[in-house]
């Protein structure tokens, strides 16, 4: 639906009371990811938190106790990533999730918790979800990490909203042909289509100027014999 204003109505004499109201333009990105933590505490595996589920009292992820704990989530693209949202298992020990670190970022380096921080989780309690902006930071691969702590990890949900990173590249050809018709236009960009389809998706190809006959200037010389003047 198409709108700029969301309202609630009561269309009867009632209170009406909201907890939370939260409107999304975009999908949840997590949702088509894969995802690792550095270790499994007995069946709370990675992928839990993102099975769509906020605040699961039964299924969530965590670690075991360790030393920097962490948890990542590849989106398999590159992403100008907006919001991120960290939910709290429903059985409370926020502690398991509040000072840790959402990392952004391409690199893989150090499991990927060296990229740039968006945000430190807090305020997260019981049955709780916290939304953290990180303004359009670029990346691929999300951590979740407890930096400087022996801790376990638990994430009940990590949701993440963004807009896919297009890089855009531009080919330039020069052709030189005895035919420069429409038809022969035509079938060259049909033949680059075919070549370029089998390894590139999401292009587009035009002519910025149809391609120009060479014609052969020559020169005829008809000044008789040469003569050299003193």
């Amino acid at each position: 639906m198409k709108g700029r204003y969301v309202n609630v109505l009561m269309p009867i004499v009632q209170h009406l009371s909201l907890c939370e109201v939260e409107v999304y333009r975009t999908e949840n990105l997590a949702l088509n990811g894969t995802v690792t933590q550095s270790s499994t505490l007995t069946t709370s595996v990675a992928k839990h938190a993102i099975d769509g589920e906020r605040c699961g009292s039964k299924y969530y992820s965590s670690t075991s106790s360790e030393s920097n704990p962490w948890w990542r989530l590849d989106l398999q693209d590159n992403y100008y990533i907006r919001t991120v949202i960290i939910s709290n298992r429903g059985d409370g020990f926020p502690d398991q999730t509040n000072g840790a670190e959402i990392r952004i970022g391409n690199s893989l380096v150090n499991n990927g918790n060296n990229n740039p921080i968006c945000a430190v989780i807090s305020g997260l309690l019981t049955h709780s979800s916290v939304s953290y902006s990180c303004h359009g930071m670029n990346g691929r691969y999300v951590n979740v990490v407890m930096t400087g702590r022996t801790s376990y990890l638990a994430l009940s949900e990590v949701e993440v909203y963004g807009t896919v990173h297009r890089r855009r590249t531009f080919l330039s050809l020069k052709f030189s042909s005895s035919d420069y018709s429409a038809a022969e236009s035509d079938k060259i960009l049909h033949q680059l289509q075919s070549v370029l389809g089998s390894n590139i998706s999401d292009f587009n190809l035009s002519w910025t100027q149809l391609p120009k006959k060479e014609e052969e200037q020559e020169q005829e010389e008809d000044e008789g014999p040469c003569v050299k003047h003193l």
